[in-house]
């Protein structure tokens, strides 16, 4: 594909936000609409694109949005907004194919959901009139057809994760033997960037998806697998309707509620690829990936515990499956935090000190008896306990142990990760740092805790009233000990080697 300018709708939403970046990876100059520039300033991308500020149901915005582009990507659905999305949708795609006629654009590239020759859902039914009216705007308009779509962030996505680890047993409606043809958003992604090259001529709509057809269940089953998550039990009733499904949903999972919704009502709908034409003009990706793989693929951030990237400000995913510090707050996955700040009169380095000389003969700094019993549990249930302790009392180093924790990260002077090794039902983290706030040194702590299933979310309730007593004290207990002259081991080697350092 030739270097073109490309214009990207919706690029603050899911699909929008990570098909900016392989646009651009390609060579691509981009240009990205929305209604306030102010939404996609925390992209990592934001500095390396246009942005024009127009509505999509404003003709004279979208006019000067679309002046000179080569491909318009149509990503804008007002699903999940108050009020009826079909009728915003419906208004929005005729403004969009009018201006898109009038600026002479070359091609316009449309993803919405598979149109199958049965009664539609609401959403579905949307969806099908959006790329009618795209693919007679006059301007040649490729609309891909995809079902759910599967990538962390995903809607579609998230409500199967939410579901799968919450539920162990489930009574469900009988959608839930709705055959579905998922895909990866590597390779929706692939098929989007892809479809800007299509020839002229081309003015019509493909089938996409992945290699796997499942029915919802399967889709539970096979993520409660490669989650590491008991089998699920799924019993599925005649009496659940599509309304009392979608508070259903709303109630188990945080995906809002005018969301699930019609999320929900589609899942009756058989969305099943009807034909491969795209394949005539698009070769299919090198390595479709399946639906295991995908499932994997939008968890890999948790199982590397790349804690850091995965759940703060990270600069720029790792791939198009990883979520987006942008992404909703119900997107990712449950993730527990419990997070402090204690000021301290201690230096820096004597702050360090006392964090890197953190449990065996030194301890934890708060609570003494109650980690106690903590180890004392994990033993009885075939954990290690406290009994590893440390190989020095004074220095630790990346991949040691700290009684029932892993070091996993050092930043010396500013910042340990110890990762989890007792029994729980999920993953934990404990991280422990040094930040100046002027004149002033504080301890930063941050305990946290991403359950798997419904025994983790217990779990991590359960012990809530031991957590602030514990974390609470640990983070004040580790400013006394700093401010305690000569009582950590190596406090004064610290702060000689910062002297030296700075010199």
């Amino acid at each position: 594909m030739s270097a073109r300018l490309c214009l990207v709708t919706g690029a603050s939403g899911y699909i929008g936000g990570r098909l900016v970046p392989e646009l651009l990876d390609a060579g691509h100059r981009v240009r990205c609409m929305a209604r306030s520039a102010g939404r996609l300033r925390d992209h990592p991308w934001a500095d390396r694109v246009e942005i024009v500020e127009a509505d999509a149901t404003d003709p004279a915005g979208t006019r000067r949005a679309l002046e000179g582009v080569d491909v318009a990507y149509y990503l804008i659905h007002a699903i999940g907004s108050a009020g009826g999305f079909a009728d915003t949708d419906r208004r929005a795609a005729r403004t969009f194919a009018d201006a898109a006629r009038e600026a002479g654009t070359g091609r316009l590239v449309y993803l919405g959901g598979m149109d199958p020759e049965e009664e539609l859902s609401p959403h579905l039914r949307s969806r099908a009139e959006v790329g009618e009216i795209l693919l007679g705007s006059g301007v040649p308009t490729a609309w891909l057809r995809a079902a759910v779509i599967i990538g962390s962030g995903s809607a579609s996505f998230e409500m199967l994760r939410y579901l799968t680890e919450r539920l162990p047993v489930m009574v469900t409606p009988q959608w839930v033997h709705t055959q579905i043809q998922p895909i990866a958003i590597r390779d929706v992604l692939y098929y989007l960037v892809a479809a800007g090259d299509l020839p002229p001529e081309v003015n019509r709509g493909f089938d996409i998806g992945g290699p796997d057809v499942l029915t919802y269940a399967e889709m539970m089953r096979r993520y409660a697998a490669v989650a590491g998550l008991r089998r699920r039990v799924i019993v599925p009733v005649p009496v659940l309707s599509p309304w009392l499904s979608s508070l259903w949903v709303g109630g188990i999972t945080p995906v809002p509620g005018a969301l699930a919704r019609p999320l929900v009502e589609s899942l009756r709908n058989e969305v099943v690829r009807r034909e491969h034409d795209i394949d005539e003009y698009i070769p299919p990706p090198a390595a479709p990936i399946g639906f295991d793989l995908s499932v994997a693929l939008a968890l890999r951030r948790v199982r590397e515990a790349d804690v850091a990237t995965r759940w703060s400000s990270a600069s720029t995913p790792g791939a198009p499956s990883d979520p987006l510090p942008t992404d909703p707050d119900w997107a990712g996955g449950s993730l527990y935090t419990d997070e402090r700040a204690c000021p301290t009169r201690a230096t820096p380095e004597r702050v360090w000190a006392a964090i890197e000389a953190v449990g065996g003969e030194r301890g934890w700094y708060s609570f003494p008896l109650a980690w106690r019993v903590r180890g004392a549990l994990d033993r009885l249930v075939g954990g290690v306990g406290l009994r590893r302790g440390r190989r020095d009392p004074r220095r630790l180093r990346v991949g040691e142990t700290v009684d029932f924790w892993r070091v996993e990260e050092i930043e010396p002077g500013r910042l340990l990760r110890l990762r989890a090794e007792m029994r729980l039902p999920g993953l934990a983290w404990l991280e422990l740092g040094v930040r100046r706030d002027g004149p002033r040194t504080e301890v930063t702590q941050r305990a946290l805790f991403h359950p798997r299933g419904l025994a983790g979310h217990a779990y991590w309730w359960a012990f809530r009233p031991f957590h602030d007593r514990v974390f609470g004290g640990m983070c004040s207990g580790i400013g006394r000990a700093a401010e305690q002259d000569g009582a950590l081991p190596g406090a004064r080697d610290a702060e000689q080697r910062e002297r030296q350092r700075t010199r």
